[in-house]
C-alpha cells in the first residue's frame, strides 16, 4: 500500500506527522507499506508503486478538497476517506455551512468577505447581520489555520494578513464548549470534550503539546444531549456524502449544538483526536487504519 502525505498546504507539516505515525504503525504490524509526497507527477509515482490501496494522509489543500480525490478516481486506484465531491464540499466553508442550514442544521451565522467593500462597510455590516466578536477565517483550510477572533478594533489588522485569500468567512462567535464528535462509516464513534487554555481550539491548541490543552472523554452531557449531538454529526455526515472516518467540530451553548465545520480527513497524529476516541471505544490504532483500508477497498 502507499501512503500519501506532505503536500503543499499549510498543514504540511500535520499531514507529514499523520503519514509517519501511520506507516509506522502498519510497518511493525507486517504491513508492506511506501510513502511519497504527491506531486506532478503523481501517475508516474502510482505506476511505480503500484498500490492495492492509497491511504490518503494529505490535508488542506490539494490534498483534502477534491483534487487528489479526482486524480486518484481517473486512476481507478482506491483511497481511503471522501470521494471528490464530497471533500471538495466539507472543504467549502461557506457551501458546507449553507448545505447545513438547509438541513435544519444549527451553525454560527455568517457572511462572506471578498475585499470588495470598505472595512468601515463591512464593519456597519457584521454590526447589522451578526454583532461582535466574531470568527474570520478563510472558507478552505482546515486545523484552524489563519482563524482569528475580532472584536471590531482588529478586524482590518486580521483581514490584511488573510488578503492572500480571495475570500474569507466572517461568522459569530459562540460562547460554550467546545466538542468533537467522530462518524466511522454508519458508526456513531464517539465524543471528546476539549478544553483549551487559549481563547479557542486554535492551531496551536491543537498540536502544541505545551499548549496544555485538556482532553475529556468521555463528554458530560445527559444521554438524550449526547444522542442529539450524535445524531447531528451523523447526518451532517449522510448529507455530504462522506465515507471513511469524518470528525466534526461543534460548540455547545444555552442548550444547542452548533456545527462549525466537518473534517472528511482528520489528523492522525499523536494527539490527534479520532484516534483517541476510538481508542476509549476499544479500538486501537491498528484497528482503525485497517478499518480505513478496508472501507476504501469496497470503493474500487
Amino acid at each position: 500500500m502507499l501512503i500519501l502525505s506532505g503536500g503543499i498546504s499549510k498543514e504540511r507539516l500535520i499531514s507529514l506527522d499523520t503519514g509517519i505515525q501511520v506507516a509506522k504503525e502498519l510497518k511493525k504490524n507486517g504491513y508492506k507499506v511506501k510513502i511519497s509526497e504527491p506531486d506532478n507527477n503523481l501517475e508516474k509515482i502510482i505506476k511505480f508503486f503500484k498500490p492495492n490501496v492509497i491511504f490518503n494522509a494529505l490535508h488542506g489543500q490539494f490534498g483534502e478538497d477534491g483534487y487528489i480525490q479526482t486524480i486518484l478516481d481517473k486512476l481507478n486506484i482506491p483511497y481511503t476517506h471522501s470521494g471528490a465531491i464530497a471533500s471538495s464540499i466539507a472543504m467549502d466553508k461557506e457551501i458546507s455551512k449553507k448545505l447545513f442550514i438547509k438541513n435544519k442544521i444549527k451553525t454560527p451565522k455568517f457572511l462572506t468577505f471578498s475585499y470588495d467593500i470598505t472595512t468601515y462597510s463591512l464593519i456597519k455590516k457584521i454590526n447589522r447581520q451578526l454583532k461582535f466578536p466574531v470568527v474570520v477565517k478563510p472558507l478552505n483550510e482546515g486545523s484552524s489555520v489563519n482563524v482569528y477572533i475580532s472584536h471590531n478594533n482588529n478586524l482590518s489588522k486580521i483581514l490584511n494578513k488573510l488578503k492572500t485569500y480571495k475570500k474569507v468567512l466572517i461568522e459569530e462567535f459562540i460562547e460554550g464548549r467546545e466538542i468533537q464528535v467522530a462518524i466511522m462509516g454508519n458508526k456513531k464513534l464517539g465524543a471528546i470534550e476539549l478544553k483549551p487554555k487559549r481563547k479557542f481550539y486554535d492551531y496551536k491548541a491543537k498540536y502544541d503539546l505545551k499548549a496544555n490543552t485538556q482532553h475529556i472523554i468521555p463528554v458530560d452531557l445527559p444521554k438524550n444531549k449526547f444522542n442529539q449531538l450524535m445524531g447531528i454529526a451523523y447526518k451532517a455526515h449522510k448529507i455530504i456524502g462522506c465515507r471513511g472516518v469524518t470528525r466534526s467540530d461543534f460548540k455547545f451553548f444555552n442548550g444547542n449544538f452548533y456545527l462549525l465545520e466537518l473534517n472528511t480527513q482528520p489528523g492522525m497524529t499523536k494527539l490527534s483526536l479520532v484516534p483517541e476516541i476510538a481508542l476509549y471505544k476499544g479500538i486501537t490504532f491498528l484497528k482503525l487504519i485497517e478499518w480505513m483500508l478496508k472501507d476504501a477497498s469496497k470503493k474500487k
